[in-house]
């Protein structure tokens, strides 16, 4: 069978603007959504709402209460505070060696370069103790940063016979980080425009979402897999819409984010079973399984897994579903089998370039630990196995597998609805059926 594609103007209005069809703002006076679109979209919304009703659900019923758990890692509760300040003077030295008990020193690195430690005196920038000026012991970044370097400040307040003390916490990058994230969005805006900004705001509200809600629900002892669900879900909500227009195609692409969040979930949960990971395998996780215990470190494995994949998956999902709507534009005869495997044809290229993108950013991320497991020297099978990196491989496969398979789900849900009036007036004079 043969397949021609017409893109003459004839064919463009005889097709109803097929492109004015997919986003009703470009829709021309007069011109309606046909019948098969309509029924479409009910049918999207009748699977949509109730995913949307029981995302609102899991928000209120886990929504923190606002109260912090105790912890021993409760700075505030000691009354600690974190006092910014300004190296105005600073005298160096080598930093002390350890024999950590053994009665040897500590070693030189191998580069020979012995760590400068030293001496700062920093003036109080803020708060009640501003314009105050204390002498502390400075690690070598801060010797490196130098006079003039902004530090925060740890402060114990003073105890019956003991003045406040003060000592190094970290130094103040505030102004970097800023700067770069100004240029990001002046970027941003000025090659995306104003989708490029909709999508800042949907960043921002995915923050909020993060930061109100899961981190304190996380922290409360909620379960980690009905936190996780519910805030990516309430997430791609709101980020989708606001990015690409309350449209048929960013609801395909939102029905087949959620198919693919839910197999990433069911794998992931699966996985960590099977693979007996227990989530606290880092030191991070430990003073964490330590400090909170009411938090479950296998459930926040899992949670973890489904908001590692999050942003990839929504990146999929839409291309897919816009391949697909501007296959059917172009070739509005197309018949949906060929539209299908046209479309996955896409959706290959674009797996394999992202399962590279997500394996190379974990790479990068654990360059210190593939180092280590280079020095250790011991067989890369025993080493792939501990629970660390096990742990990393699970979470990177899981979301792997649910990307893939989420790319045939948009495909086939995308090819449905776009072909659904393909018998009626949007179907080409001279394509096949």
């Amino acid at each position: 069978m043969r397949y021609e594609i017409h893109a003459t103007l004839n064919d463009v209005t005889h097709s109803h603007d097929l492109g004015a069809v997919i986003d009703p703002a470009e829709r021309p006076s007069g011109v309606h959504r046909p019948a098969g679109r309509r029924r479409a979209g009910v049918a999207l919304a009748a699977v949509l709402l109730p995913i949307l009703a029981a995302t609102i659900t899991g928000l209120v019923l886990l929504w923190p209460s606002g109260a912090k758990p105790q912890s021993s890692l409760g700075f505030a509760a000691g009354g600690v505070t974190f006092p910014h300040g300004k190296v105005t003077a600073l005298t160096t030295r080598p930093c002390p060696t350890s024999d950590n008990g053994t009665g040897n020193p500590t070693p030189a690195p191998a580069s020979g370069k012995v760590p400068i430690c030293g001496t700062a005196t920093v003036t109080i920038t803020g708060g009640s103790d501003a314009g105050l000026a204390v002498s502390v012991e400075t690690p070598p970044e801060v010797v490196e940063a130098g006079v003039g370097a902004g530090v925060i400040l740890t402060k114990t307040p003073e105890k019956t016979g003991s003045p406040a003390t003060y000592s190094i916490y970290d130094l103040e990058r505030g102004r970097p980080l800023v700067a770069l994230a100004v240029l990001f969005a002046l970027v941003t805006i000025a090659v995306a425009r104003l989708r490029g900004l909709f999508a800042l705001l949907g960043l921002g509200f995915a923050a909020v979402v993060l930061v109100g809600f899961m981190l304190p629900a996380l922290v409360e002892g909620q379960s980690p897999l009905w936190v996780g669900l519910t805030g990516a879900a309430a997430i791609m909500f709101v980020v989708l819409y606001l990015a690409h227009g309350l449209t048929l195609r960013t609801t395909t692409a939102l029905l087949g984010t959620f198919g693919g969040l839910a197999l990433t979930a069911l794998i992931g949960g699966v996985a960590v079973g099977a693979a007996h990971l227990n989530g606290i395998s880092s030191d991070d996780n430990q003073l964490l399984a330590q400090a909170a215990g009411q938090i479950d470190p296998r459930g926040l494995l899992t949670c973890g897994i489904i908001l590692a994949g999050l942003g990839v998956l929504n990146d999929v999902t839409i291309t897919q579903a816009s391949a697909v709507w501007e296959l059917r534009q172009a070739a509005p005869g197309m018949a949906p089998r060929r539209l299908y495997h046209t479309a996955m044809r896409i959706g290959r290229d674009h797996i394999a370039s992202t399962i590279y993108t997500i394996v190379f950013a974990y790479a990068g991320a654990a360059l210190p630990v593939l180092l280590l497991i280079e020095l250790y020297g011991q067989p890369l099978a025993n080493v792939l196995t501990t629970s660390n990196i096990a742990e990393e491989l699970v979470r990177t496969m899981a979301s792997a597998i649910g990307l893939v398979l989420a790319v045939p789900l948009t495909t086939a849900l995308a090819v449905a609805v776009a072909t659904v009036d393909r018998h009626g007036p949007g179907t080409s004079r001279h394509g096949t059926r």
